[in-house]
């Protein structure tokens, strides 16, 4: 149960994260065409005021499709329509229509050649694959073309829509964060038992949850750090509990310490937990300060990426179930506390500057707003290919970390 309300939680981390986009988009004049929970294929679907809505038969978030990401290329043409061209040549003349605009960037003409390419095409029989391949580039040549389209917007609209999915990821970690120091947050260990493993020296002894420890080889403990430092200088040897048990003082029996496995001395307790809740304004400013040494920490993990010992802290989509599923177990609000930094990551991993990255369409973005014209769109490629590369190197390190148990998680 656990495992799947981590599953959950990440899925909706994901949805916030595409839905900032999709409700920046409308906000800002462009119109998105579609916004998906899940992926396709779709189980229910349905359109509204041009838009469509639709529930995917794979849970791995969601999307959402802005009309014209990138200016339209001749090539665009020749690569989308070539199945239906070697199916029914007489396409030839109204695709050359369309391309040639295209080629020397004239847009208007190349809009104005839309509909002779359509009529054609409709009018063409083909093969179910070409028909598909064929309406993919009427659609992405319709809407690259459009007024709404992405590539068109002023930079500070593209840049808007596309920093809106990590800012609402950003946004949810600090209200995550700032809700768990206004509900509490462990503030001290007590001196009270909260409960006792078995086969223990604590358990030997007859110690049990409730009781509150007053005393460690007749001296007085006034604190659990007291508690502690009096086990761990016993380095196993007998150790006599003083215990105040329902209103009376109980001495336990002697019973020598044992090294855990972190190489601790300990009788072999839990020690109860003191929540402490602070006021909204504090719990915001010391949520705003655990994104920051998070954000630094993360700066830290990607330059730890060129040394063997950083690139075992990567963790993958495995590993941060695993991690929210055992913070889950712990407590709630322990889960809600690594749900919030686990959002803070999916943001700052977004805002790497890599395509197909958000950051990577943001520094695109700034360097055309900044040449005043749009970068070649064989760059855009190659860039886009270095970047996946890294992506998915950085994903096959992550995931062997955890199928290893080298991992963080």
């Amino acid at each position: 149960m656990t495992f799947l309300v981590s599953i959950v939680g990440l899925l909706f981390l994901i949805l916030i994260h595409e839905a900032g986009h999709f409700f920046v988009a409308l906000a800002v004049g462009i119109k998105p065409r579609k916004f998906y929970i899940g992926f396709p294929p779709a189980i229910v679907k349905t359109v509204r005021n041009g838009i469509e809505y639709g529930i995917g038969a794979i849970p791995l978030g969601g999307y959402v499709r802005i009309p014209g990401m990138h200016r339209p290329a001749a090539k665009d043409v020749q690569v989308n329509f070539a199945p239906a061209l070697r199916e029914a040549p007489e396409l030839q003349e109204p695709l050359a229509a369309a391309e040639r605009p295209l080629d020397r960037g004239d847009l208007a003409a190349a809009r104005a050649a839309l509909p002779q390419l359509q009529e054609a095409f409709e009018r063409a029989y083909l093969s179910r694959v070409a028909r598909k391949s064929g309406e993919r580039g009427l659609r992405d040549l319709e809407e690259s073309l459009g007024s709404d389209a992405y590539w068109r917007q002023p930079t500070w609209k593209r840049i808007t829509v596309i920093f809106a999915g990590p800012g609402v990821n950003i946004l949810f970690a600090i209200g995550l964060l700032a809700l768990v120091y206004i509900l509490g947050v462990p503030n001290t260990n007590t001196r009270a038992v909260d409960a006792v493993s078995g086969n223990t020296p604590a358990a030997h002894i007859g110690l049990e949850p409730g009781d509150v420890i007053v005393a460690v080889n007749g001296q007085k403990t006034a604190t659990f750090q007291q508690i502690r430092n009096r086990i761990q200088a016993s380095k196993g040897k007998p150790v006599t509990v003083t215990v105040e048990r329902h209103g009376r003082l109980v001495t336990l029996g002697s019973a020598r310490t044992m090294r855990a496995s972190d190489g601790r001395w300990v009788l072999g307790f839990t020690p109860g937990i003191r929540y402490k809740s602070y006021g909204v304004l504090t719990s915001f400013r010391f949520a705003l300060d655990d994104c920051w040494q998070a954000t630094k920490g993360m700066g830290l993990a990607i330059e730890g990426l060129f040394h063997h010992k950083g690139r075992d802290q990567l963790t993958s989509t495995v590993g941060i179930v695993k991690v929210s599923s055992n913070a889950l177990k712990v407590s709630f609000r322990l889960y809600l506390q690594i749900l919030g930094l686990i959002s803070l990551s999916l943001a700052l991993l977004n805002l790497l500057p890599l395509l197909p990255l958000d950051g990577g369409h943001i520094l695109f973005s700034a360097i055309e707003g900044i040449r005043r014209r749009a970068v070649a769109r064989e760059v855009y490629e190659r860039a886009s290919v270095v970047g996946f590369a890294l992506i998915l190197l950085i994903a096959f390190i992550a995931l062997s970390n955890d199928l290893s148990g080298r991992g963080p998680g």
